[in-house]
């Protein structure tokens, strides 16, 4: 009997972890940013890095912007700037357009996101993206995405990235059913 508990207790365990890796990976992700993932910000971030970016020049860096959707996805997808080059620690807002191009009902999407190179997603903050739900089109709608964000100052101190001048923010647009 103690080690028909001890197996089952074991069972429960593993699908637990199972069921929870998913979210602790991500969220390990987005606190670490492995794998390009980019951080979350708040309000408070936000005036905490602008207070910091007032204080010395940190520089300018440039933005790149990609896209793409999934090939089971009719809606045509980019952004409207290609790059921008935006000052270190100071908020910056772009927009992608978003084109349903079926004629059915409507069509759910969401989209996944990571910056490249994979070590600039800790310091690449968002603060509002279109990413973080899903996207409803209309047969021939079109919808402007915005998305805003900065880039911590903190890069600067990263030996890594510190000479850093380009980041790359690449989204991919997939059917929220698939």
């Amino acid at each position: 009997t103690r080690v028909l508990f001890m197996a089952l207790g074991i069972i429960a365990g593993m699908f637990v972890l199972v069921a929870t890796a998913p979210a602790a990976y991500r969220k390990f992700c987005e606190i670490t940013g492995i794998s390009g993932t980019t951080r979350v910000a708040s309000a408070a971030d936000l005036q905490a890095v602008e207070e910091i970016a007032a204080l010395g020049e940190l520089g300018n860096i440039e933005i790149l912007f990609v896209s793409s959707t999934q090939p089971n996805l009719d809606w045509k997808f980019k952004p409207k700037q290609r790059t921008i080059t935006v000052p270190i620690g100071e908020q910056a807002q772009i927009e992608y357009v978003a084109e349903n191009l079926s004629k059915t009902a409507t069509t759910r999407g969401t989209a996944t996101f990571n910056v490249t190179p994979l070590q600039a997603g800790r310091y690449f903050s968002k603060i509002q993206c279109f990413c973080f739900e899903d996207q409803q089109l209309e047969p021939g709608e079109s919808v402007d995405m915005p998305v805003l964000f900065y880039v911590d100052p903190s890069i600067r101190k990263d030996p890594d990235l510190k000479d850093l001048r380009q980041i790359t923010l690449a989204y991919t647009f997939f059917n929220a059913a698939d």
